[in-house]
């Protein structure tokens, strides 16, 4: 019988011989190696020491320490260095005890672009590759639209693609209603939508009364000048700015860039609530989730959220927060060092400024009542759950497949995951079908290949099950059939002791009168009025969403294909201007040598490129 390996302070006293005073980044690991804590320290050996002590701490640190089998070091040159690389394992590892950013998805934009004479205007996502002027960032994506809807109102920007807009012989239907000013055609003059654009990039930048009193100028002297076609249209243009001005919102004139970052926590859950202004204008917001350690309080949580939300974001001038942090100095020169310019971190406590943090704290507070109470509800479905398909306990990840196809096109497979906290969107994955079986319309082929790939990647990168992505339940779209069929390509993986149900329309395929199906086990179908009932509806409803949406994507994508996508370094903007430049893939095709070469953007060698993929040698 093996003697299980000495945890705890002593185990951390042995390290101290080996450290000195610099700053770095240390790993707590328990005896299956895994790490359950990473830390930053200004002085290493003074930070460990404090952990070495046998009495004297929090009731989660003293567990953190008793599960203590072994540490990890990585020394930096300076603090901030050691802030940031200690963030960037807390993502990438997950440890136990500390607090973690759960969602980070990307922040939508305004784009106006600047690689043509008439300028684009649209939303923007990701990496800022593109040439223009970025307005951001947006809470959302409704955000986005919406501001994006009152520009064209006002500024008359075209939102068309490049292609298009070289295509175009005649307006399209938003000149018709007013919301472009039709350069496509020649309606308006370079210099004329230059203004526009101008006038635009003003009043995304906050600089509306320069914007307004300039149109009223405008409309007067083409009234002295009896131009009135020209002052009716620059009215409305007035009127429809008046109308976006009072539709913004909280309009802080104190404030012109800031991020305002307000927590709430109670019943060891927390909520941080981010409101985004810029150019004097609320651009939205977005709650979050950390998960956070028991003890954890608010300088904490709001700390380890700030280094970690802005890792691969550009942060504001100006952070409002609603509680101070720990290190407010060193938290503030990472993010200077990030953004590249000076980052303030201020916790405002009266004026305009206070005001702005306390609505975001009510609606942290809010926004987690909320969240608890669904949670509260859910948990119950969960349990009704096991009841009704008998299982040990109520799943905390079910995982949902579907196909989707037309007569065997474009088919697609789609996989959903719910746990306690609802749907988990992020975890959602959609699987393009590379056997014959989707050109066959084979069901049991195209789920055979979608769950073989699913869990051949699930044992590859977490054989030993550590990490919640593994499922406790399987829902299949399917009765007896499809149930014996993914029952067997479990086995013949080695995963056939996750449970799993299939759902099957029941007599005339009505909603209500679905029947289940287990492995070795008669069907049943649960109570009409059952909200275990209308819960399952709901998730084979939304993988059903979720895998026409991924066919829909698909599908369209295929019908804009064209020859060119084949050829060699030939990539978007590439495939844009021999578009605009011959009007279609089939005139490029046709074309000579020497008109290939007078494309913009299209050199001799990728000309010759072109004009050999489609006259092949011999």
């Amino acid at each position: 019988m093996t003697e299980s390996a000495p945890t705890g302070h002593e185990v951390i006293q042995d390290y101290l011989r080996t450290l000195d005073g610099s700053p770095g980044v240390y790993r707590m690991l328990n005896a299956a190696s895994e790490v359950l804590y990473v830390g930053k320290a200004r002085n290493l050996k003074a930070r460990v020491s404090n952990y070495a002590r046998p009495s004297g701490h929090s009731a989660r640190i003293a567990r953190m320490i008793h599960e203590t089998a072994s540490m990890m070091f990585l020394t930096t040159r300076t603090e901030v260095e050691a802030l940031l690389l200690e963030q960037n394992l807390i993502k990438q590892l997950k440890p136990r005890y500390n607090v973690l950013m759960r969602d980070d998805k990307s922040f939508p934009n305004i784009l106006i672009s600047a690689e043509h004479p008439f300028p684009q205007i649209k939303k923007h996502r990701g990496a800022k590759k593109e040439k223009g002027s970025y307005f951001g960032p947006f809470a959302s994506a409704g955000a986005v639209n919406r501001t994006l809807n009152q520009l064209q109102k006002v500024f008359l920007l075209r939102n068309c693609t490049d292609a298009m807009f070289e295509s175009r012989t005649r307006p399209c239907l938003q000149f018709q209603i007013k919301r472009c000013s039709a350069p496509c055609v020649g309606r308006i003059s370079a210099e004329g939508y230059g203004e526009l654009v101008a006038d635009a990039k003003r009043f995304l930048e906050g600089k509306t009364t320069t914007v307004q009193a300039d149109l009223a100028r405008g409309m007067a002297e083409a009234s002295e000048a009896m131009e009135f076609e020209r002052a009716a249209a620059l009215r409305d243009r007035i009127r429809a700015l008046t109308a976006v001005q009072s539709a913004q919102g909280i309009n802080p004139r104190g404030v012109a860039e800031a991020d305002v970052v307000a927590v709430h926590l109670e019943h060891g859950q927390a909520c941080v609530q981010v409101f985004f202004i810029r150019a004097h204008q609320s651009w939205g917001n977005r709650d979050f989730y950390p998960r956070i350690p028991a003890g954890a309080e608010e300088p904490e949580v709001l700390e380890a959220f700030l280094t970690q939300f802005y890792d691969d974001k550009e942060p504001p001038r100006l952070i409002l927060l609603s509680h101070p942090v720990e290190n407010p100095d060193l938290v503030a020169e990472a993010l200077t060092g990030l953004a590249g310019r000076k980052v303030e971190l201020a916790v405002p406590q009266r004026g305009e400024k206070a005001e702005l943090v306390e609505n975001a704290t009510r609606n942290a507070r809010e926004s987690l009542a909320r969240r608890m109470s669904e949670s509260s509800t859910q948990n119950k479905l969960l349990q009704g759950l096991a009841e009704a398909f008998d299982l040990d306990a109520p799943p905390q990840r079910i995982e949902v497949y579907d196909n989707a196809h037309i007569q065997g096109a474009d088919a697609v497979g789609g996989m959903i995951v719910a746990g306690a906290e609802g749907f988990l969107k992020s975890q959602y994955r959609k699987f393009n079908i590379r056997s014959d079986a989707g050109k066959n319309s084979d069901d049991f082929g195209m789920m055979r290949e979608v769950l073989t790939r699913r869990f051949e990647r699930l044992l590859k990168e977490d054989p030993e099950r550590k990490t919640d992505a593994w499922p406790d339940l399987l829902l299949i779209d399917g009765g007896a059939g499809q149930v014996s069929a993914v029952g067997g390509i479990l086995s013949e993986l080695g995963v056939d002791d996750i449970a799993m149900v299939g759902v099957a329309k029941g007599i005339d395929r009505d909603a209500g009168k679905e029947e289940f199906y287990r492995e070795g086990q008669p069907r049943f179908a649960l109570q009409r009025n059952d909200p275990v009932l209308y819960f399952i509806q709901r998730l084979r409803d939304e993988a059903h969403r979720w895998a026409n949406g991924a066919h829909r994507a698909k599908r369209a994508k295929a019908v804009g294909a064209t020859p060119l996508d084949e050829v060699p370094g030939i990539g978007a903007a590439r495939k844009r201007a021999l578009l605009a430049h011959f009007g279609s893939a089939k005139a490029v095709s046709r074309a000579a040598l020497p008109d290939l070469t007078a494309v913009p953007g299209i050199s001799e060698a990728m000309a010759e490129t072109v004009y050999n993929f489609f006259h092949p040698k011999g």
